[in-house]
């Protein structure tokens, strides 16, 4: 059993910053599963944010890059991401997603677990 719970959306202006959390959990969870950011804007695919993978190392989507900052604590067990520079395009509903075998930004299907997700409004 894996848990993946999401916090620290909210509504802002354009430019301004927000931090995600995701609390994992489980007796089969290892920090060394590959770990990542999806979103899904209304009317739109869920796409890739940002991945934490132990074999390819850190990846972010284009649209993000300079912008958004993935990172993790062990110690904590919570993945975070950074979100700098807002923009209203940025809105959307923000899931943190796990995988024991890792992952891909433009394969969202191929992760195993996920959380519930987190609203990110951004206005303009």
């Amino acid at each position: 059993e894996v848990h993946l719970v999401e916090s620290g959306g909210g509504s802002v202006q354009a430019g301004g910053s927000l931090r995600l959390s995701c609390a994992a959990s489980g007796n089969t969870f290892s920090w060394s599963w590959c770990l990542a950011w999806f979103r899904q804007a209304p009317g739109k695919e869920r796409e890739g944010v940002a991945a934490f993978d132990s074999l390819t190392g850190i990846t972010y989507a284009d649209s993000v890059k300079g912008r958004f900052t993935i990172s993790k604590d062990n110690a904590k067990s919570t993945l975070y991401l950074q979100m700098n520079s807002l923009k209203p395009e940025d809105t959307a509903v923000y899931y943190c997603a796990a995988d024991p075998l890792g992952c891909s930004l433009s394969s969202p299907s191929g992760m195993d677990f996920w959380g519930k997700g987190t609203l990110v409004t951004i206005s303009s």
